[in-house]
């Protein structure tokens, strides 16, 4: 009897883990096809992309730089062992565009602007204005969603391209003020072995991270309830929500991109 309800208890979770990705796989889709069809509202995706965008340049430089530092510093103690101390331009540059220029700059965004439109459409949620939308004959999806999704997939890669120069320049300042590398010699290694390949995979990772920063942010305060309680609620399920995709979707994309 005990095994029968310890079965009827994982059948439980897996249906309702079926049901909400069913859930959020509708949202997504509705949310992707109101991107393309009219009307198209410019002055709100203008707004977004200055929210998302221009405004998260601050924290993700600061990630970037210090990031880009320490791993410098690292990479050097350790090759230093091997004596392999030559290759800290070459990992810098290879670590920062490849991984964690994109999963750091998604995770900050994630923080910064995922909570902010959970919390913005979770608001509008429970004091009913998403309901005072439709009844103006203005579709919330079209409205509030769209135009925050198709920003954060535009702008996160624009913050990522900003990030990874700021971090291997961190990498340098390290490695030319307290490393004793040369500053010319560092750069040229930079460029040497950086390849196109290697911005654009670490790009292409930021456009589908800000897809999902965006879109459980949307999700989660589309689907607030309970006053203020809730939203703080979905607040913190859309930032913890998008963290954990971004880790994983991480892996799936470096899987399929250097394969």
């Amino acid at each position: 009897m005990q095994d029968l309800n310890f079965l009827a208890g994982v059948g439980r979770v897996f249906l309702a883990f079926l049901a909400q990705t069913g859930r959020l796989s509708r949202f997504a889709w509705g949310a992707v096809s109101h991107i393309f069809m009219p009307p198209y509202y410019g002055r709100i995706l203008f707004e977004q992309l200055l929210r998302i965008g221009y405004f998260s340049l601050p924290v993700v430089g600061l990630t970037a730089i210090f990031t880009g530092g320490a791993l410098a510093l690292q990479i050097y103690l350790g090759g230093e062992r091997f004596n392999a101390e030559s290759v800290v331009p070459d990992i810098v540059a290879l670590a920062i565009t490849r991984e964690l220029g994109p999963v750091l700059a998604g995770l900050m965004v994630a923080g910064r602007v995922g909570a902010a439109i959970a919390a913005e459409i979770g608001t509008m949620r429970v004091t009913e204005q998403i309901d005072a939308l439709s009844t103006l004959s203005t579709h919330p999806m079209k409205y509030l969603v769209a135009p925050r999704i198709l920003a954060a997939v535009i702008t996160l890669p624009i913050l990522v391209l900003v990030g990874d120069v700021i971090g291997i320049m961190g990498g340098y300042l390290v490695g030319v003020q307290s490393l004793g590398f040369n500053g010319a010699a560092y750069i040229n290694n930079t460029v040497d072995f950086v390849t196109v390949d290697d911005v654009t995979s670490g790009l292409w990772k930021a456009a589908v991270f800000g897809f999902i920063v965006a879109l459980m942010g949307c999700y989660n305060g589309y689907h607030s309830r309970g006053g203020a309680q809730g939203v703080g609620a979905a607040t913190t399920n859309a930032v913890v929500s998008a963290s954990i995709l971004i880790l994983a979707s991480n892996y799936v994309l470096t899987s399929l991109l250097f394969s």
